[in-house]
C-alpha cells in the first residue's frame, strides 16, 4: 500500500505540477514544505539533528529557522524537478550559474575523463540538465532501484529525458561501465555524501565519523580520471548557484585503497565547507553519522541492510521527504533510492 501511494504521489507531481503557473507552483512548494516542517515528523527532526553538527552551538530557534528554510529548499528542488521536463532549453541553460567552471572545462578538454562528486545540495538534476544543454556534454550516473519498479522507471525516464545515461546500481556492473565511460574521456556524476554500506569509506565529517561512497575516488584511481567536487545552493534569485572545486589529486604513494580513502576525505572536507556556507540547502533528512545508527541484528555495523542508502533524486534519489512527511511517512520516507550519482 505504501509503495502504491508513493508511486501515485510522484505520478501526480509530474502530471499536475508541471502544468501549474510558475507562481502557483512556487507557493504550493512552500506550503507543502511549511506543513511538513510544522508537523515535526521524523525527517524534519533528523534534519535538525544533522544541522546541529553543521552549526555547533546554534540555539534551538536557530536550528528551527534553518530547518524550515531547508524544507523550503528541498521542496524547491522537487517542484523544479517536476517541471524541468517542460522547461525550454533556453531556461535550462540560464537557470544555473556555477563558479569555477574553468576546472570542469579544462578537465573535459584533457580527455582523461571526469568524475563529478556532489553532496545532497540544491538541485543536481538542474545542474545535470545545464551540463547537457549549456555545455552540450552527455554524462552517466547511477540510480538505486526503487520499489515499486514503476517508480524507478519514472525516475529513469525523467533523467534520460534530461540527457543523462542512467545505470542501475545493482550487482557491481555499474562500476565497470562507469570506468569504460571515463577511459573514453566521458563525464560521470555521482552523489557522494552518504553511503552506509559495507563498502563505504569512513571519513571525518564535521568532526565525527561517517561513511561516504568509495566509487568516485576509486574510479579516479583506477582510470586516471579527474575527480571534481561540486557544491550547489540557492539564493533569493530564480537561478541556482554552484561551485566547481579544484581537482582532488590522486596521492603518489600508497595502495589503491589508501589512495581512495585519502581522496574521499578530501572530498568530505570540500563538502563540509560548502555545506557550512549554505546549510539550508543540504537536504540530508536521514541518519548520517555512525554515532546515530542503531545496531540491527541483520548488520554488523548498524547500517541499514540492503546496500547503500543513497538518495532518489537525479541520479540516486527517489523519494521526497517533504512529500513523505505530508503523506504521513516516517524518517527517510521516499528517499530510499540511491541517488542519481550513487557511489557505484
Amino acid at each position: 500500500m505504501k509503495e502504491r501511494l508513493t508511486d501515485a504521489l510522484y505520478g501526480l507531481g509530474w502530471a499536475a505540477v508541471k502544468k501549474l503557473p510558475e507562481p502557483v507552483a512556487v507557493r504550493l512548494g512552500q506550503q507543502i514544505a511549511d506543513a511538513a516542517w510544522r508537523r515535526r515528523g521524523g525527517g524534519v527532526l533528523r534534519l535538525e539533528a544533522n544541522l546541529a553538527r553543521v552549526l555547533p552551538g546554534a540555539s534551538a530557534e536557530r536550528l528551527a529557522q534553518v530547518s524550515r528554510a531547508g524544507m523550503r529548499s528541498y521542496m524547491r528542488y522537487w517542484m523544479e524537478s517536476f517541471r524541468l521536463p517542460v522547461w525550454s532549453a533556453e531556461r535550462r541553460r540560464t537557470s544555473f550559474a556555477p563558479e569555477g567552471l574553468d576546472h570542469l572545462e579544462k578537465a573535459l578538454a584533457s580527455g582523461r575523463g571526469v568524475v563529478v562528486a556532489l553532496p545532497h545540495m540544491g538541485n543536481y538534476d538542474l545542474a545535470g540538465a545545464w551540463v547537457t544543454t549549456r555545455l552540450g556534454v552527455p554524462f552517466t550516473t547511477v540510480a538505486e532501484r526503487l520499489k515499486p519498479e514503476t517508480l524507478y522507471d519514472r525516475f529513469v525516464a525523467y533523467r534520460e529525458g534530461l540527457g543523462m545515461e542512467v545505470l542501475p546500481h545493482a550487482g557491481g556492473s555499474a562500476f565497470g561501465t562507469l570506468a569504460r565511460r571515463l577511459r573514453a574521456g566521458g563525464l560521470v556524476c555521482l552523489v557522494a555524501d552518504r553511503d552506509l554500506s559495507a563498502s563505504g569509506i569512513e571519513v571525518t565529517f564535521f568532526g565525527e565519523a561517517t561513511k561516504m561512497p568509495a566509487g568516485p575516488a576509486m574510479l579516479a584511481v583506477q582510470t586516471g580520471a579527474l575527480l571534481l567536487p561540486v557544491t550547489l545552493w540557492y539564493d533569493r534569485s530564480p537561478v541556482m548557484k554552484g561551485r566547481v572545486h579544484a581537482p582532488v589529486e590522486v596521492p603518489e604513494e600508497g595502495t589503491r585503497a589508501a589512495k581512495a580513502a585519502a581522496m574521499t576525505q578530501q572530498v568530505a572536507d570540500v563538502f563540509a565547507a560548502g555545506i557550512a556556507e549554505h546549510p539550508e540547502d543540504w537536504h540530508m533528512l536521514q541518519r548520517l553519522w555512525l554515532a546515530d545508527l542503531e545496531p540491527r541484528p541483520d548488520t554488523a555495523d548498524g547500517a541499514p541492510s540492503g546496500g547503500p542508502a543513497q538518495d532518489a533524486r537525479p541520479g540516486q534519489d527517489a523519494g521526497g521527504e517533504a512529500v513523505g512527511e505530508v503523506a504521513g511517512e516516517g524518517e527517510g520516507a521516499g528517499r530510499a533510492e540511491s541517488d542519481r550519482r550513487t557511489g557505484a
